[in-house]
């Protein structure tokens, strides 16, 4: 398993991150702990969590992964072989905390709750999950000004966060679902008020959505804050198991209709294109899509998820697959014809 920097921060992350956002929904408390058993056997060493987790959120599941983390940590006495992450929720859930914000008063019940539930002392990355503004994210395209009446400043974010950090709660704080001036703001202030520097930005990546590499791969590469990569199988439609209409049990675009952010006709066009080179070459196609995010430069992480042992076997092995110069043109053929259908 390769390692990569997070950030500035000297913590080495394994380049494959086990996401946990179905535990507690799609996945049992030992299901959940089979998981947590095989990807560090495996070599992961990185785990990725959530207050709000599992999704789709809802009050009476809410806080249920973090506990089944915690669960694993506690049984199998784990925790400093691990890295890791949790997040606080943004604003728009009104069944956690009355409403989150990314306040200082809710940031440390955030916190407090969340290390309750896993167990812990400490996390090594404390992420804000969503911006306290408006802003372009979750699939949203084309900014609209207008006043942040009920806005939480950044600085305030950061200021609470560093209170976190000085008191041992947190190692490092990433952004996620962020912009690139949201994450150039987070530096700045980091820089000017000596508050902490913003190690990661855990946003979408994949092949139907490299909207990532417009702005924010820049400032990855310029300033040292890796992509933490969030599905990068597009809730498992690169799998290619959703063409032409089919809809197996339990898969979670089946099971959820909510989620319609990788489903249009061009997201379908595209997946099919991606399926067939994977197919012309001999390729698993949900292996060939995570192997071709595993290998972006600006990548410190891809976060990896599934619902049974059979999917994740088949991303552990992504780990190994290295892409050939003419599937690699091929993809880029496809992104050139179709770019971002899902972003």
């Amino acid at each position: 398993m390769q390692t990569r920097p997070l950030g500035d921060t000297g913590i080495d992350v394994s380049r494959l991150c086990l996401g946990t956002m179905t535990f507690g929904e799609q996945n049992s408390e030992a299901e959940a702990h089979e998981q947590l058993d095989r990807a560090t056997a495996f070599g992961i060493n990185f785990i990725d969590t959530a207050e709000m987790y599992p999704v789709p959120p809802k009050a009476e599941t809410q806080g249920l992964t973090e506990a089944y983390v915690g669960s694993w940590l506690k049984a199998r006495g784990t925790r400093d072989d691990v890295i890791l992450a949790t997040k606080a929720a943004g604003p728009g859930l009104d069944h956690i905390r009355g409403g989150p914000r990314l306040t200082r008063e809710h940031i440390h019940q955030a916190i407090d709750a969340s290390l309750t539930r896993l167990n812990t002392d400490y996390v090594d990355l404390y992420q804000l999950h969503w911006p306290d503004r408006n802003a372009n994210f979750f699939g949203k395209l084309g900014y609209e000004a207008k006043e942040d009446e009920d806005a939480t400043a950044l600085e305030e974010s950061l200021s609470a966060l560093k209170e976190l950090v000085d008191a041992g709660k947190v190692r490092a704080v990433g952004l996620s679902n962020e912009t690139p001036w949201g994450v150039m703001h987070a530096l700045s202030l980091a820089d000017r008020l000596g508050l902490p520097r913003v190690a990661s930005v855990q946003n979408p990546y994949s092949l139907l959505n490299r909207s990532y590499e417009v702005g924010l791969a820049e400032i990855s590469h310029r300033e040292r804050v890796g992509l933490l990569a969030y599905s990068p199988l597009a809730f498992g439609v690169l799998s290619g198991k959703y063409l032409d209409g089919a809809q197996p049990p339990k898969g979670r675009l089946t099971l959820f209709e909510r989620f319609k952010r990788y489903t249009s006709p061009l997201a379908d066009e595209a997946t099919r294109a991606y399926v067939e080179i994977a197919r012309e070459h001999g390729l698993d196609p949900a292996q060939m899509a995570l192997a071709y995010v595993n290998s972006r430069p600006f990548l410190t992480s891809n976060i990896i998820g599934a619902t049974t042992m059979e999917q994740l076997e088949s991303n552990l092995a992504s780990e190994s697959l290295k892409l050939g110069d003419e599937v690699l043109e091929a993809i880029e053929a496809v992104h050139t014809r179709l770019p971002n259908p899902s972003p």
